[in-house]
């Protein structure tokens, strides 16, 4: 089995713990029926459980709250993120590459930077915290994106990076559970029964990253991993990132929380 690099692999874990509940996991997964029609309800559920996890990591980093702190976010999208950081007092600051995504939702988030995950535009050390919610499986490269997080972040600061694992539940997105005999064909058969192409295309806005994957980045990045674990199970079920074939199908969403040294 890949081990993260961690002398202490369980260091930040006990903060965030407390809120991984069964009853915060089944309200996750039950919200994921709202991402297509109506996605404020979706994405706003999983931006509050968000800066709650990474307020907790960071705390346990840092002894320090979220207030002042610079975060910036791979892949922000139209900006639900940015109330629950504001709220927080820290400065948000969301990377997007498709600018019809920062304004999909009618959302307005002021320092909003338009820009590619694989070459942040942002200078070495630039921020407290380096996040990515979701996105990996949705570029060609993900891993030199999960580095590029690592050189923006400042030495001490918080790396989270988050994504759907392929094989799991939800791997497919919108074209699932179809993908499971294949991207492709999971597409085309979305194409069929709807008469349009699915907003996550395989191949082009879709990628199959497993749990393996992140398992292999965690073991070999510069950065100290603090902890891996999946996203919407409660704390009791975290073990399923031990189990190598497993994982593929029932892990569905993979967290890695790392410092950079």
């Amino acid at each position: 089995m890949l081990r993260a690099k961690t002398s202490s692999p369980d260091r930040a874990v006990p903060s965030f713990a407390r809120r991984a509940t069964l009853r915060r996991s089944l309200r996750l997964l039950a919200s994921f029926k709202f991402e297509q029609t109506d996605p404020a309800h979706f994405y706003g559920g999983i931006a509050t459980d968000s800066a709650e996890l990474i307020a907790d990591y960071y705390a346990d980093l840092t002894g320090r709250t979220l207030c002042g702190a610079t975060v910036l976010d791979v892949g922000g999208g139209p900006g639900y993120f940015a109330d629950e950081f504001g709220a927080a007092g820290a400065r948000y600051i969301p990377v997007e590459p498709d600018p019809s995504e920062l304004h999909a939702a009618g959302l307005s988030v002021s320092g909003a930077v338009r820009g590619s995950g694989m070459a942040l535009p942002f200078r070495d050390n630039a921020v407290d915290i380096c996040f990515s919610s979701n996105v990996a499986e949705h570029v060609p490269q993900p891993w030199l994106m999960a580095e590029e997080m690592v050189r923006v972040t400042r030495p001490g600061g918080l790396i989270v990076l988050s994504y759907t694992v392929w094989l799991g539940p939800f791997g497919g997105h919108e074209t699932g559970p179809w993908h499971y005999l294949g991207g492709e064909y999971a597409a085309r058969r979305y194409r069929r029964k709807y008469g349009r192409e699915p907003k996550n295309r395989f191949g082009e806005s879709l990628f199959a990253v497993r749990a393996s994957d992140g398992l292999r980045w965690a073991a070999t990045t510069s950065a100290e991993v603090l902890a891996v674990f999946p996203r919407y199970h409660p704390r009791w079920a975290w073990w399923l990132v031990r189990m190598p074939l497993l994982r593929e199908f029932l892990v569905s969403n993979l967290v890695v929380v790392a410092t950079k040294v």
